[in-house]
C-alpha cells in the first residue's frame, strides 16, 4: 500500500539494477565522447604546440611551449581564403538545391493520391542500394560538360535518398485533417507545401539540412576528381593536397629545432582546426531541433 501511494504521488522509485544501469550507460557514454573527442583535442594542441614535440611525439595530452605562428602561418597559405569561400558557397547553394529536391520529392511520394507511388517509391529507394559507379558517372559529367564546373558540385548531388525517406516520413505525420481543411477553401497543393508542411516541418527540415551541410562542407572525393582549377577547389581538397605534399617530405622533421614555431605539420593541424570552426558554430543553434523532431506533427485523437 505505501509502495502504491508513493507511486501515485509521483515519486520515482526506481530499483538498485536501475540505478546500476544508469550508472552503466553514463560511463559507457562519457568513454565513446573520450574516443571521440580526443583526437579533435589532439589536433587542437599540436596546432599550438612546438613541431619538434609534436613529431617527436611528446603532445599527448597538453600543448608544449604554445604558439599561434602555426595559425599566422596557415592564413598564409595560397588559396586558402579563396577555398573557404568556395567551401561556404558549395554548402549554402548546395543545401538550398538539396533541400529543394528533397522536400518536393519528399511531399509528393508522401500522397496515397500519386499516380504510380509505389512504383515510384521504389524506384527512388532502389537507388541507395544500386548506383552506376564512380567511373560511368564521371563520365557522365565529362559528357555533360560539368567537368572543372560548379555546377557539378552544386547539382550533381542535389538529392540524398536517405534523407529524402527521413521528410517523407515526417510528412506522412502531418494530420490529413489540415489538408482537407485547406482544400475545401480553395487552396493548391503549392499553397498546402508552403502554408502547413514546411512550417509544420521545421525541426525535420533543420535537422535534414545539417545532414546535408555537415556532407557538403566534408566532401571532397568529387571535388577532387571533378575540379582542375585550384580557384574553385573546396578547403577539404586544399587540405587532402597539403597532406599529400606533406607525405612527400619525409625530411622535415629531421630538420627541425627547438626554436622552431611552425612547421607543414602543425600548419595542417592549424587548418583542420579553421575547418572545422563553421561547423562547430553552426551545429549548437540547430542541435536542439532534434529532439523537437520527433513530436511536431503528431496528432491527437
Amino acid at each position: 500500500m505505501a509502495f502504491e501511494r508513493k507511486r501515485n504521488a509521483g515519486i520515482n522509485i526506481r530499483s538498485r539494477e536501475e540505478k546500476l544501469f544508469d550508472i552503466c550507460l553514463n560511463l559507457v557514454g562519457i568513454v565513446i565522447f573520450l574516443v571521440v573527442a580526443y583526437p579533435i583535442f589532439y589536433v587542437l594542441i599540436a596546432s599550438i604546440s612546438r613541431p619538434l614535440y609534436v613529431e617527436s611525439g611528446d603532445v599527448m595530452f597538453l600543448a608544449i611551449k604554445p604558439s599561434l605562428a602555426s595559425y599566422r602561418e596557415a592564413f598564409r597559405t595560397p588559396y586558402l581564403l579563396t577555398s573557404l569561400g568556395n567551401s561556404l558557397f558549395y554548402t549554402i547553394v548546395g543545401v538550398m538545391v538539396n533541400m529543394l529536391f528533397t522536400t518536393l520529392t519528399a511531399y509528393a511520394l508522401s500522397k496515397p493520391r500519386l499516380v504510380g507511388r509505389k512504383f515510384l517509391t521504389l524506384f527512388t529507394v532502389f537507388t541507395m542500394w544500386f548506383s552506376a559507379g564512380i567511373i560511368p558517372l564521371y563520365m557522365t559529367f565529362r559528357d555533360l560538360h560539368l567537368i572543372n564546373t560548379r555546377i557539378a558540385i552544386v547539382l550533381g548531388f542535389a538529392m540524398n535518398t536517405y534523407n529524402m525517406i527521413i521528410m517523407k516520413s515526417f510528412f506522412e505525420q502531418v494530420p490529413t485533417t489540415l489538408e482537407e481543411a485547406a482544400f475545401i477553401d480553395g487552396a493548391s497543393d503549392w499553397n498546402i507545401f508552403a502554408r502547413i508542411y514546411l512550417p509544420l516541418s521545421r525541426s525535420a527540415l533543420a535537422t535534414v539540412s545539417l545532414f546535408y551541410a555537415v556532407n557538403r562542407w566534408n566532401s571532397y572525393f568529387w571535388a577532387m576528381n571533378l575540379l582542375t582549377d585550384d580557384s574553385k577547389i573546396p578547403m577539404q581538397v586544399l587540405l587532402k593536397k597539403l597532406l599529400v605534399d606533406r607525405t612527400k617530405n619525409e625530411m622535415e622533421s629531421a630538420i627541425l629545432t627547438a626554436e622552431s614555431l611552425s612547421s607543414q605539420t602543425t600548419v595542417i593541424y592549424a587548418l583542420i582546426i579553421i575547418a572545422i570552426i563553421p561547423m562547430a558554430i553552426c551545429y549548437p543553434f540547430v542541435q536542439k531541433c532534434f529532439r523537437s523532431g520527433l513530436t511536431i506533427g503528431a496528432s491527437k485523437e
